[in-house]
């Protein structure tokens, strides 16, 4: 049962991706008071990373640069009493509770450890298949993830072939609650969703149920805007000039109360900013609908409401919950074969027929034919300007991708047929990627679905016993009684319009989803709002980002936080490390898309 009288507990984030600022930890546990330091590892990207590693080093599937924080901070954190909650643990949770506990010896120090595995589907993932139990992934993102109708015996048949090195269910907070109330001092999860490691000990701190829907998803909104570390308080935001100090940001920290409503800020004297706008940003980041799935609790997005109550602090309140899915998404990945580049600068004149004769000499000179290829890419980047007044200016980019399971293929002998072309080709001609490359292997991100009755968390107090947590939701699903927030209710803005930057109005964020692309379109104020409605179409917004034009474009708007959400299917192909766009992971498609020229009512501008 929840516990009402408890006080909010402050939980912050050390970490947005494996790679973030190593100081993170110091920064979150000695700038000012917590009591939960937590960070994200994990990414769809670095399950691939963690895989290639554990094949070649022993202890090389989870994140080494936690345990390095730990030894940083974990002193202080247990003087302090700061629990750490972590999915750094990524492919091997042991492994990475073993290697904290090593530094705990050599510290003189005697934390409780404990870790969450049963997530790691690869060793069942053959049988579950064959049962049917292990599906794909609707192709169209479907909300409806107990219906599939793909093709469950070609799915199997992929892993006969040996071709997957990763299959990882999202576990929930679950695990995490139980190895808090067992007296762990640190917890480290594998693939646990981006949220848990907050709903968890929120959880854990209020007494929460599994049926406390609303409080659940009011952390789960917490902890998706602070699992990416600086992104909350003021990085990859549109309007980057408003954020002071934005050359070495401060990361978040989400203060949960019993009821699920947080406030989010940061420590006093960081640099950055927690505001409306950048919480409303982050809320945008890599969602689909207003229905956010998850293990634990459905998070209905179109129930938020955000307001500032002071400065660098924003509260999130109202936010309803549903019953979570009877099926775990499942992240899966596989090593589809090997792929290369070669790329040719074309400047001056003649741009596209510059770009035609160096192809033809290109293959002309290459051992292989495009043919013989599983895929071949070939683009202009048309970079150049008009009357340039530099080299650069003058310059496009021809560049040819080729992917193919043979490594021979891809190797030295195709880049090496750039090399001959040199003196005998278009005038101009030089490799802006430099000499020839050997390639390298490229993985396929493939998410799947399993029933959530099969796959319970297993929870191991270091030193000590194991424990099985289901990961099936008890209760029953009654979401009759959830509305969404609606919208402002002001009339049109008049005047003249004019043709201006979208971004002059409006913000965007932009992110991946496996092979698919979300672009979150924003504004700051009411009449805006209704202009932006009404504006941004499908249509509209296929027009304004024609690569576009022929995918499906799925549209989701959220009045409650006057922003729109866009989903491309399919626009990143296979996912980020199998993907031919330069932006694999759609990072700067949002901001492309504040570039366009839209007409703006003139009352509207700045």
């Amino acid at each position: 049962m929840t516990e009402p009288d408890r006080p909010p507990i402050r939980i912050a984030n050390c970490s947005g991706f494996y790679g973030d600022r190593l100081s993170g930890a110091r920064e979150m546990v000695e700038g000012g008071p917590i009591d939960v330091l937590t960070g994200d590892w994990l990414a769809e990207l670095t399950m691939l990373i963690l895989a290639r590693s554990r094949a070649s080093r022993p202890r090389g599937g989870f994140a080494r640069t936690f345990v390095t924080q730990m030894e940083q901070v974990m002193g202080t954190c247990l003087d302090r009493g700061i629990k750490v909650v972590s999915n750094a643990g990524g492919l091997d949770p042991d492994g990475c509770a073993e290697a904290v506990h090593e530094v705990a010896e050599k510290l003189g120090l005697s934390p409780t450890i404990a870790y969450v595995t049963g997530d790691d589907l690869l060793p069942r993932a053959p049988e579950l298949a064959e049962a049917g139990a292990l599906r794909p992934f609707p192709p169209d993102g479907s909300e409806n993830r107990s219906e599939n109708t793909s093709d469950a015996e070609a799915f199997s048949q992929r892993f006969s072939e040996g071709a997957w090195v990763s299959a990882n269910a999202y576990l929930g907070c679950w695990g995490i609650v139980d190895a808090l109330e067992r007296g762990a001092d640190i917890v480290i999860t594998g693939r646990v969703t981006d949220a848990a490691v907050v709903c968890g000990p929120a959880a854990w701190h209020h007494g929460w149920s599994r049926t406390d829907l609303d409080a659940l998803a009011g952390a789960v909104v917490a902890g998706h805007v602070i699992e990416c570390s600086g992104q909350a308080t003021g990085g990859n935001y549109s309007f980057f000039t408003e954020v002071p100090g934005l050359e070495r940001v401060g990361f978040p920290w989400a203060e949960v109360a019993a009821d699920g409503s947080s406030v989010i800020g940061k420590h006093d004297g960081t640099g950055g900013q927690v505001s409306v706008g950048t919480i409303t940003s982050q809320l945008l980041y890599e969602i689909g609908g207003p229905r956010y799935l998850g293990p634990d609790v459905t998070a209905r997005f179109d129930t938020i409401t955000l307001d500032e109550v002071g400065p660098d602090r924003v509260r999130i309140s109202g936010v309803r919950g549903e019953a979570p899915p009877e099926t775990l998404k499942v992240a899966m990945n596989e090593l589809a074969g090997h792929r290369n580049q070669v790329s040719v600068a074309l400047t001056g004149l003649d741009i596209e027929a510059k770009a035609a004769v160096a192809e033809a000499a290109f293959w002309a000179a290459c051992p292989y034919g495009p043919d013989d290829f599983a895929s071949v890419t070939s683009r202009i980047e048309r970079t150049e300007h008009p009357d340039p007044d530099s080299n650069d200016a003058a310059t496009a980019i021809w560049r040819l991708i080729v992917k193919d399971p043979d490594e021979r293929k891809v190797g030295r002998a195709f880049t090496g047929a750039l090399i001959e072309t040199a003196l005998a080709s278009i005038p101009g001609l030089y490799s802006p990627s430099g000499g020839p490359s050997g390639g390298g292997p490229y993985g396929v991100y493939r998410p799947a679905l399993v029933p959530a009755d099969l796959v319970p968390a297993h929870v191991t107090v270091l030193g000590g016993d194991t424990r099985e947590v289901e990961s099936t939701f008890p209760g029953v699903d009654d979401a009759s009684d959830v509305e969404p927030v609606s919208g402002p209710h002001v009339g049109a803005i008049g005047g003249p319009n004019v043709r201006a930057p979208l971004g002059l109005v409006a913000g965007a964020r932009s992110g991946d989803k496996g092979g698919d692309a979300n672009v979150g379109v924003f504004v700051r104020d009411d009449q805006a709002w209704v202009w932006l409605d009404e504006l941004f179409t499908t249509d509209c917004f296929r027009a304004l980002l024609p690569e576009t034009a022929d995918l499906v474009v799925d549209r989701y708007p959220l009045p409650n936080l006057r922003a729109v959400n866009f989903v491309v299917r399919g626009l990143l192909q296979e996912g980020v490390a199998a993907s031919t766009r330069n932006d694999a992971q759609a990072k700067s498609l949002g901001e492309w898309l504040r570039a366009r020229v839209v007409d703006v009512p003139e009352g509207l501008l700045p």
